[in-house]
């Protein structure tokens, strides 16, 4: 008995040894390209096997991943300099770490730099955004590791590269050289996603199972810290409540923050669970807004997007569904973002104000209660969202209601997330509202969502992310003077005229600044949720089992 018990106690600790961790999220990636659309599934995959030159860590600072220093001017990295047309500009030099190379051993070099350049400068590649390619109007290799990026003018967050990201040159240029356009369908990161030469992360991916899930082995070719988990699991489950029941069936061990349950599903959780899981709550630069498709005639009226929004009772919403956890928006700039204007316009709930504007605007009451214009057509709006989330489909029966009870008809039509983002968002499919979040890093300015440039379009390979078609020449200019406006406080007008426009314009109806739940087994240490646009995931190399 005794030596039974001496070779169990043996057995223990090898047992127990954890080296697979499986992760919920709700959304599955349209694509694993780095650099064609922007979905919070794809980076919060792409953090485990991917890395950018830079990212905004934990504690929101610019930090470098690829490369080795993070350029100035005080250090020479970054000198002003004047574009061939006479205007300022800035030549910032990058230097690639020691040691880095893709998943089958090539290094990674200058060159995958430059193709990701030639790719992104492309138009008919489609890659986003765009005029981050257009601006670096030169990329000089210097040497294997360095290259020199020319740039038309000086910006404040010059030294933040995140979006500008190297592609294996060895394997990638070739097919886009082919054709430039197909080069999106063409890519190897959806048609060989398991090619271990696309991956520089302490992971690879090693097998896809479309819709469902990613596995992530170790890359033995990291040159990083070495991760603790030998495997990564993300699976996708996009219903809520399926994902909650296979976490408390330990199908998953942790559900990501980033793209999990709502708060007031974890809460629950939390209560009826009582210490099995641990729990953070974090707010972030999570901005949860409606984007109407401004073509529709009905939409492309001011006084209808202000009646819609005054119609809904936010607060309400968020108290009674949410448990009070989010925060009511009133612009796309988070109150936690130092350039937050505190005195912007702040649109009450007020039904009868909202029935008022829509007689205003035309629209009268029929004689089942939903209104019509002179032509007699109905007043009658098409609301999407990502099937599945269940807090968005009790959000979207809410709106659904008060909208009712001001004359407006919603017709709620879901789709998967990889569609709803993939196509139907991507390609301006929706003619009503699509109701989804975006997700920033600190003062980041909303060009790509916002300029009149960004519309995407069939000619632009449907590039850009202004999907509701916004189209205004002093918001146009606010966001090209924005990024060229050095000092804090000479950008702090600027940003309070864009929040006012925002707010009385109605590019997107605000409704709140999420918290993300983050639900984690008690035995995994390490993991840091941002609250912005870099996932947690970026530093996975950092988790550990205890």
């Amino acid at each position: 008995m005794r030596f039974l018990l001496l070779l169990l106690l043996a057995a223990t600790p090898a047992m127990a040894q954890r080296d697979t961790l499986t992760i919920g999220i709700t959304q599955y990636p349209s694509t694993l390209h780095p650099n064609i659309e922007n979905m919070a599934a794809k980076s919060y995959v792409l953090g485990f096997a991917r890395r950018p030159l830079t990212a905004h860590d934990a504690d929101w600072a610019l930090v470098c991943m690829l490369c080795e220093t993070l350029p100035s001017l005080q250090d020479g990295l970054a000198r002003l300099e004047t574009t061939p047309d006479g205007r300022p500009g800035i030549r910032i030099t990058m230097r690639l770490r020691q040691g880095l190379r893709w998943g089958d051993g090539t290094p990674i070099t200058a060159e995958d730099l430059r193709f990701a350049w030639e790719a992104g400068r492309a138009p008919a590649t489609g890659f986003g955004p765009a005029e981050m390619y257009r601006s670096m109007y030169e990329l000089i290799v210097v040497d294997a590791r360095t290259v020199e990026i020319r740039v038309d003018r000086v910006t404040f967050d010059f030294a933040s590269m995140g979006d500008f990201q190297p592609l294996p040159a060895h394997v990638e240029r070739a097919i886009w050289q082919a054709d430039p356009r197909a080069y999106r369908t063409r890519t190897l990161y959806d048609r060989e996603p398991t090619n271990p030469a696309l991956w520089s992360g302490p992971y690879r991916v090693t097998q896809v199972q479309p819709g469902q899930g990613i596995t992530m082995e170790r890359n033995p070719m990291w040159s990083g810290a070495a991760p603790h988990f030998r495997t990564i699991r993300v699976r996708t489950v996009e219903n809520t409540t399926a994902l909650e029941a296979q976490l408390l069936a330990g199908q998953v061990d942790m559900i990501a923050g980033e793209l999990g349950l709502p708060v007031e599903q974890v809460a629950a959780l939390e209560r009826r669970t009582q210490g099995r899981f641990r729990v953070e709550y974090r707010p972030g630069l999570i901005y949860e807004h409606i984007t109407p498709n401004l073509d529709n005639p009905a939409l492309a009226d001011r006084r209808v997007r202000q009646a819609l929004l005054m119609a809904v009772d936010r607060q309400r919403i968020v108290d009674q569904l949410f448990g009070g956890r989010q925060t009511v928006a009133h612009s796309n700039v988070n109150p936690l973002d130092r350039m937050a204007d505190p005195d912007v316009h702040r649109w009450p709930f007020d039904a009868a104000r909202a029935a008022a504007l829509l007689d205003e605007a035309g629209w009268r009451a029929g004689p089942d209660g939903i209104r019509r214009n002179a032509a007699g057509e109905r007043l009658a709006l098409d609301l999407m969202t990502t099937a599945g989330n269940r807090s968005r489909e009790q959000v979207q029966q809410v709106l659904a209601a008060q909208w009712r009870a001001v004359g407006v008809e919603t017709r709620i039509r879901n789709e998967p997330p990889r569609v709803f983002f993939g196509e139907t968002l991507r390609q301006r499919r929706n003619q009503g509202l699509s109701m989804f979040a975006w997700i920033s890093t600190p003062e980041n300015v909303p060009r790509s969502s916002m300029h009149s440039e960004e519309i995407p379009t069939a000619a632009r390979n449907w590039s850009g992310q202004n999907g509701g078609g916004f189209r205004n020449a002093e918001v146009d200019e606010l966001l090209e003077r924005l990024p060229i406006t050095l000092e804090a406080e000479a950008r702090r007008p600027l940003w309070a005229r864009l929040q006012a426009i925002y707010a009385q314009e109605l590019p997107a109806l605000p409704l709140w600044f999420r918290q993300d739940a983050h639900v984690w087994p008690m035995w995994l240490e390490g993991v840091r949720p941002t609250g912005h646009l870099n996932a947690s995931s970026l530093w996975a190399e950092h988790w550990r089992a205890r």
